[in-house]
């Protein structure tokens, strides 16, 4: 793999990504680069026994898009799956939903009340969704499960702090 050409992020500066085989293909680049980093390994569900046991013991709330499903844990902090089922597309339409639920979550990550295990099932409409859709459809059933931190909380001082809206 060619190191050669990098994702543009803001104002000329670039990421580490190699992209040299695809832009040689044509294909165009503009990473949105986030200072946050992925989300840790800790902080996903990745046993079948624990996205049952949130589907079947915890509460579910519903949107068009994504299903979100949550149930207290005891750990000190929350942990978060995503489902796709074959009905919403192919490999492809499923990744790229996973990619947009988990980024979706992610950027929130530090808003989230911990002590969680949060699942969040795409539904069909996903498929032709857009980040800003799916991120707002996110943050939607966040608050209606009362799963985002106060403000005091996210800050720690008691200082006003503005939240994303959506």
């Amino acid at each position: 793999m060619a190191f050669g050409l990098v994702c543009v992020l803001k104002a000329g500066e670039g990421c580490s990504r190699p992209v040299a085989s695809r832009a040689a293909k044509g294909w165009r680049f503009s990473c949105k680069g986030s200072d946050l980093p992925a989300m840790k390994r800790r902080f996903r569900l990745r046993k079948n026994s624990d996205f049952h046991r949130v589907r079947t013991e915890g509460r579910s709330w519903t949107h068009p898009l994504v299903v979100l499903c949550a149930l207290r844990n005891d750990l000190g902090y929350s942990r978060f799956g995503f489902s796709v089922s074959k009905r919403v597309g192919g490999a492809v339409v499923r990744n790229r939903a996973k990619r947009l639920m988990r980024e979706a979550t992610r950027l929130r990550q530090v808003m989230i009340a911990d002590g969680w295990d949060v699942v969040i099932i795409a539904r069909q409409p996903i498929r032709e969704a857009n980040f800003y859709q799916v991120d707002r459809a996110v943050g939607q059933l966040l608050r209606r499960a009362r799963l985002l931190k106060t403000a005091e909380e996210i800050t720690g001082d008691g200082l006003p702090v503005a939240l994303p809206e959506g």
